[in-house]
């Protein structure tokens, strides 16, 4: 049996509010979010692991490099399931990386470094985790994008107003570079 909750986010939600509770959620059925043409799915996020990281998926089509940004205080995890994501990463020192992912690889971004990805394959999934002293932003999908209830990807993408990419990302450690250039070739 899976317990349904009223959090400060959703009005039902399979995630408990509170730390220090167990709970099972079945394929799919965490808090998910549109955002641009991707289904991003919540498992667990600060209000369950007292801010010490979260655990979500991305599943999306073949499709264009998301923008750069950079965490100053969380650390980031992509470890491929399905399909092939290429990862864009800039160290501190101003290295640039660039690496394609395929199913069962695994990639770290440290905090203070630019990154980037875009969906190489369709149907590709993320299974990604953030950890860091700052908190989690695992948040920031469904207040940049959209909330959704249905599973799947979004029919038409949910692309936000040039506003939000203002003021929503500065709650959620997490800063858009758009000036940003990858000089890696792809």
């Amino acid at each position: 049996m899976t317990i349904e909750y009223a959090t400060p986010y959703r009005s039902r939600s399979f995630i408990p509010p509170q730390p220090g509770k167990p709970y099972f959620i079945e394929k799919g059925m965490g808090d998910r979010a549109h955002l641009f043409g991707d289904l991003v799915t919540v498992y667990a996020g600060g209000e369950q692991t007292e801010n010490t990281f979260n655990f979500f998926t991305v599943e999306g089509p073949k499709g264009d490099i998301i923008p750069a940004h950079v965490h100053a205080d969380t650390h980031e995890v992509f470890y491929i399931t399905d399909g092939a994501v290429r990862l864009f990463v800039e160290d501190q020192e101003g290295e640039q990386y660039e690496k394609l992912l395929t199913e069962g690889d695994f990639g770290f971004v440290p905090k203070n470094c630019a990154h980037a990805y875009r969906i190489e394959r369709h149907h590709s999934r993320v299974v990604g985790v953030a950890a860091g002293p700052g908190g989690t932003f695992e948040r920031f999908f469904e207040n940049l994008g959209t909330p959704a209830e249905e599973l799947g990807l979004p029919r038409t993408p949910y692309v936000p107003e040039p506003e939000k990419f203002g003021t929503v990302p500065q709650r959620f450690d997490v800063r858009f570079l758009p000036d940003h250039q990858w000089r890696t070739g792809s």
